[in-house]
Order: structure tokens, then sequence, then C-alpha cells
């Protein structure tokens, strides 16, 4: 679920690093740089960009700027060309039928197989439209923490390298420990250091 959804899941990020003192004028610069690019009419097999959150074809901002307050709000999205596994195999058998019918021969030796896998996949590759996939996020730059509405690990690891790319920035996943790092006072961090794990059962 998105950010503008009913209910939402979520993971939280610390952002390591300082934010530069013309980070505006930076980050709208960034964001266009990085901004997604459709792959409908191109071969390519995988797209990521940012969009407006409210709409998943506005690369531009043109409808809705990503700052709201101290806050970015930004969607990645990540279009991507599959080949079904059992697609893949149909053609495959489909078209070393076809070569033994015509060289009239019984068996086709492992490596042109290999060859007809090979090719099978670059054509289905081709043919194949391009699905989306969208995640929002929103950045607390009075925090420095990142809330990125997605619990699946794939999003996050493309996230984390993403994000990197487009701002020079790390993100450090916030775990319970950190979390209550953050939320300690300074008398009470001491014990927190000396806590072991438990099993409950």
């Amino acid at each position: 679920m998105g950010l503008l959804s009913g209910s939402v899941t979520f993971v939280r990020y610390n952002v390591v690093g300082d934010i530069p003192q013309n980070f505006w004028d930076l980050a709208s610069d960034q964001i266009k740089r990085f901004a997604f690019r459709d792959i409908d009419e191109t071969y390519d097999e995988v797209s990521v960009g940012w969009v407006s959150v409210l709409n998943m074809f506005d690369a531009e901002f043109a409808y809705a700027s990503f700052a709201a307050g101290d806050h970015i709000c930004l969607t990645m999205r990540v279009d991507e060309r599959k080949v079904s596994p059992k697609v893949l195999k149909k053609f495959c058998l489909k078209e070393e039928e076809r070569i033994k019918k015509e060289r009239q021969i019984p068996k086709i030796s492992r490596g042109q197989r290999l060859e007809i896998k090979e090719n099978m996949e670059m054509l289905l590759m081709k043919r194949a439209v391009p699905v989306p996939a969208t995640y929002d996020l929103v950045w607390s730059l009075a925090e420095n923490t990142v809330l990125f509405f997605s619990t699946n690990q794939k999003a996050q690891a493309q996230l984390e390298d993403f994000f990197k790319d487009t701002f020079g920035l790390l993100l450090s996943l916030d775990i319970p420990y950190t979390t209550a790092e953050r939320l300690l006072s300074a008398s009470e961090l001491p014990a927190l250091a000396n806590i072991s794990p438990a099993v409950l059962v």
C-alpha cells in the first residue's frame, strides 16, 4: 500500500550524511536528472526513476511539487520486462521441433539448445510489455528520516542504491535498537547498551 492509501505498511530509514545548505536547488536538479524514463518504445529490460506521488505518469512534476513543507514526497517507479519461464520453455521446444523437422534429425545438440534459448529469450523480451511497480516515500528533512511504503526486500535494495545515486546520501534501515537510541535520553543510553536478547514463549 502506498502513501495515499487508507492503510499502509512501511519501513523507516535514517539518512546518513549531512544535507548541504543549497539542498533544495540540488534536490530539484537531481530529481529531474533521475526522473523516470519510459521504455515502452525501447527494448530496455528495466527503468527506475522518480515520479509524482499523485500520478505515476508525471515524471516532470507538472501537477504536484515533490516538496511539502520540510518533507520530500516521491514515488520510485520501476518498469521491468519479464519473460515467464514456462513461456520461454514453450517457445524453445516449439523452435527445436521446427528445426528437427526442417533438418530431418532426431535430436538437437546441447549447444544448439542453448543458442535457441538465448535467441528465444531475446525475441520474447522484445515483445514483452514492461510491468510497472510504484513505491512511495516521504523524506523528513527535519528528522533526516525516510518512510518507505513497502516491505519488499528487492524494492528496498533498489531504493537504497537509487537514493544514493540521486542524492549522494546513504540510507540506514531503522531497527528497534536504533529507534531506542534516538528516543532515549543520554542518561538512559548506558542501560540500552547492556540489554541482551530474550526468548518470549
